[in-house]
This record gives C-alpha cells, sequence and structure tokens, in this order.
C-alpha cells in the first residue's frame, strides 16, 4: 500500500471546494539561510494544501547545488528540526500543495528541482493550465522525459530549454511564460536570483514582502506577517519580478493586459483566501463581510439568530447580522485537532466525517429560527447534513443563505469545481436544491454583487456563467496533469 493510499482529505469525502497550492520564496541579500522561514510561511499557507509539501534552498555564494527535502503530509509532520538543519542556504523555494484527481505521490510533489546545462532550477506552482497537453507533446517529441504527472515539471522543462539561448534566467522564465494558458503564480529560484510570475489574468495571488535585508515572494500576505516581514506589494497580473542582491527588485510588465480583461479567482475572496490576507489591496475579511451585508440586503429572512459554518461562513454571517440587525450567534464547534486528513469512516459505519470535524451546540440553536450561511454548495451532500444537524439540535427552521452564486459549469484554472453533473446546481431550481438539503429556505448572492467582493476589479465568472476568459479545453485534463 502507498503511503496515501490508506489516508483520504476530509474534502475529498465531503463537499468543500479545494484549492491548489501555496507557493513561498525567500532570497536572504546577507547570506542567512531561509529554510527555517520558508518552513514558517508554509505553515501559514498550510490551509491552500496539506497533502504535500516541499522546500529547495541553495546558497548563492557557495556552489552551485540545490538541497532539497519534500513529502507527504502537513508541514510539521513532512519537516522535522533535523532535516531543516541540513537545508543550508540563503535562496529557496517551498510549496504546500492539493491535487485534484490526479495521483497524490511523493514524485509530485514540490517543489520541483532541475539540473541541467545552465545551471539549477528550483520551481513552485500554483495553478492550472489549460494547454499541457500541447507543450507537454512538444517536449516529448524532442525527448524529454518525465518524473511526474504535474503540469508544473512541463513549465520547468520549458524554463531550462529556453535558459539555453537566453542570455539571462530571467529572460528565459519570460519565454517560457508567454507559452502558457491558464492560470499560474511561480515562485522561481535560480543560482543567483529569485524570480516571481503571476499570469496576465491574475487567476492566483501573489505578493512581495521584506524583512531586514530579506526578500520574500507569498501565495498571501498572512504568510509575510507570520514570518515578521513588511509588505511591499501585491506581484501584478502579467508581471515578472526579479530580486537580485545587485538590483533589488526589477520589473518586467511585457506579459501584463488591460486591467478590464483581468480575471481573478472570485473565490480567493469568499472561501480560499486566509481571513486576515489582503489581495490586490482588498482585505479578505471586508470581502466576506460584504457578502453577508449583500445577502441580507436581497434575502431578508426573519430569524432569530445567524450563525456561519467554520471557517469561511463566519464572516459573511457577521456581515449579514451586522446588516439585518438579527444576532450573530455560534452554533457549531470545530474540532481542531482533526485535519484535512484523516481516516475515511467506513460507509457501513454510523460515524459521518461532517460530525467527526462539526458538532452543533444544542444550547445555542434549540427552539431557534436559524440563519446558516456558508461560503458555496458543490454536490449538496455536506449542506444536507449540516442543516439534519441543526434540526436534531432542535433548531425550529433552518434559513440557508451562500456567499456565492450557484455552480453551473466546471473551472479548469486551479479550482476542483466537478463536472456539470456531480454539481446540485446543474439542472435543478433553488427550490428544488432546496428540497434536497432539507432547507426551510435557501438564497445564493446574486452575481452582480461579486465584483464588489475584489475591490471592483476583474474577476472570473466562468464556473457561475460558463464564460470563460481563456477557452477551456476541448477534453478535461484537471485529472491527468493537476498540481
Amino acid at each position: 500500500m502507498k503511503e496515501n493510499e490508506q489516508y483520504l482529505t476530509y474534502q475529498n469525502t465531503e463537499d468543500n471546494l479545494k484549492e491548489e497550492c501555496g507557493v513561498f520564496g525567500v532570497y536572504d541579500l546577507d547570506g542567512n539561510d531561509v529554510a527555517s522561514t520558508i518552513y514558517y510561511g508554509l505553515m501559514a499557507l498550510q490551509h491552500r494544501g496539506q497533502e504535500s509539501c516541499g522546500i529547495a534552498v541553495s546558497d548563492t555564494d557557495g556552489p552551485n547545488v540545490v538541497k532539497s527535502h519534500k513529502g507527504m503530509g502537513l508541514v510539521n509532520e513532512v519537516f522535522t528540526p533535523e532535516n531543516l538543519e541540513k537545508l543550508n542556504g540563503n535562496i529557496g523555494v517551498g510549496h504546500v500543495r492539493y491535487s485534484t484527481a490526479g495521483a497524490s505521490t511523493r514524485e509530485n510533489a514540490q517543489p520541483l528541482v532541475l539540473n541541467y546545462v545552465k545551471g539549477t532550477l528550483a520551481l513552485a506552482h500554483n495553478g492550472n493550465l489549460v494547454n499541457t497537453p500541447e507543450l507537454r507533446h512538444e517536449l516529448e517529441i524532442g525527448g524529454a522525459i518525465f518524473q511526474t504527472t504535474i503540469d508544473t515539471e512541463v513549465i520547468a522543462y520549458h524554463i531550462a530549454r529556453e535558459r539555453v539561448n537566453a542570455k539571462t534566467a530571467e529572460e528565459a522564465v519570460i519565454n517560457a511564460a508567454r507559452k502558457l494558458k491558464g492560470a499560474y503564480s511561480l515562485v522561481v529560484s535560480s543560482p543567483r536570483k529569485l524570480m516571481g510570475v503571476r499570469d496576465p489574468y491574475g487567476f492566483r495571488p501573489l505578493c512581495i514582502g521584506k524583512r531586514d535585508n530579506a526578500y520574500i515572494l507569498a501565495s498571501e500576505s498572512c504568510a509575510l506577517d507570520t514570518v515578521g516581514a513588511t509588505f511591499v506589494r501585491d506581484v501584478e497580473p502579467g508581471e515578472v519580478v526579479i530580486i537580485t542582491k545587485e538590483g533589488g527588485i526589477k520589473s518586467d510588465k511585457s506579459m501584463c493586459i488591460p486591467a478590464r480583461q483581468q480575471a481573478r479567482c472570485v473565490f480567493e475572496y469568499i472561501y480560499f483566501a486566509r481571513m486576515d490576507s489582503h489581495i490586490d489591496g482588498m482585505s479578505v475579511y471586508d470581502s466576506r463581510i460584504l457578502a453577508g451585508k449583500y445577502l441580507a440586503m436581497d434575502s431578508p429572512v426573519e430569524a432569530d439568530l445567524v450563525v456561519g459554518v467554520p471557517e469561511s461562513g463566519n464572516a459573511a454571517a457577521m456581515g449579514y447580522a451586522l446588516q439585518s440587525g438579527i444576532p450573530y450567534g455560534v452554533a457549531f464547534v470545530k474540532n481542531s485537532y482533526v485535519g484535512r486528513t484523516f481516516i475515511k469512516p467506513k460507509q457501513s459505519s454510523r460515524e459521518s466525517s461532517v460530525q467527526v470535524k462539526l458538532n452543533v451546540l444544542k444550547e445555542a440553536v434549540e427552539g431557534k429560527r436559524i440563519i446558516m450561511i456558508d461560503d458555496s454548495i458543490v454536490r449538496g451532500t455536506t449542506s444536507d447534513r449540516i442543516v439534519t444537524m441543526l434540526r436534531n439540535a432542535g433548531a425550529k427552521e433552518v434559513h440557508m443563505m451562500v456567499s456565492s452564486p450557484p455552480f453551473l459549469w466546471p473551472c479548469y484554472f486551479g479550482t476542483d469545481v466537478p463536472v456539470r453533473e456531480q454539481l446540485i446546481a446543474y439542472n435543478r431550481t433553488v427550490e428544488e436544491i432546496r428540497q434536497v438539503i432539507g432547507a426551510d429556505s435557501l438564497h445564493y448572492l446574486d452575481i452582480s454583487r461579486l465584483p464588489s467582493l475584489a475591490g471592483d476589479q476583474g474577476i472570473c465568472t466562468g464556473c457561475f456563467t460558463g464564460k470563460y476568459p481563456i477557452e477551456p479545453p476541448k477534453e478535461d485534463i484537471r485529472g491527468e496533469y493537476d498540481k
């Protein structure tokens, strides 16, 4: 049995959305080791991926050798003080990974490290490409042999191939990035440079921080706070940033597109990002409060208590309470010692995987009309169970509010919204969905409200409308070439 086969992720057994990955990079210009900083940065990004993680470092003043360690599991499970001490180097990248349907194996863990004719390269990737088969085939025709099933290796190979004829590492990265279609935020370390790349649409976040004389790239600003760094700015959609000892931060914006064409994933604000992060100038906390206020304005319901499904539903519930005047309360106790991974209960078992994670406070809900707010409904199985749990605890009424519109289409850019036939909203009206989950009423966030959640910046609405900013692949390759 493979090491990962006896465990299934909590969210795989449930109805929650999953994001793909988190990336983190550090270049300490004073020569101090960065592995421990990357470790704590990855701890802060653990919510973005719980299947595997890794760190790769090198010494800009020493031999051109990359030291790396990666494995299956959470950051504090994979890394020990002993193996962190062996990772000496003042430049490096780290990664936490969640895969959709592809192989969850150590071979697919990141960062990827390449040794090639011009030196070494360490790469961490967050996102999902839609032209992986074409890019992979181009390399295979040239004799490339792949060690993984992830599109990150395809990106790394194209960078390495471009580097053979390019004058600089950043020129190779930019030339390779021009071939990529889809969502990608990359952190790349070469022997003496740390580079960050964000795709022109800005699907996934990436920001820059600074601590003393060290520069940091991270998926979210909360990771900068964790390591005591100061937020400098977001990497702009389409921008490539190059950090060197001689020049500090340099920028190339040749891939940038007009702001109106940008397409941030709105679920970074609704669900994926940590509540204390800021993305492209917008507070994630404020976004969720705003979503709750909009629900209260558009879908008023008479009730005694507003509650959120932990964690992302809590702020939206607070927003609803603030706008409506209905008291905000806590109805669910979350088991903090159950991570995203645990042994899946057998189907014949009485244990519910929802109840392993959550329990209802009977004293808070008994005899009351409850408004329950969650970030999304995908297949509907979790919503059904949570509504039942509230009723069993004595709730008189259960009104469900969702801080996103109904999912009607799959996502190809790094969110595992499944095929249409698996979506509860596919071929069902809101009233029919309400009947399936057993709520007294059901209300979704109006799609017209979404741009405000991202500060009126460009967003992707493909999973709600079927109108994607990039033409989706003709075949669904997400399970074959995943993150």
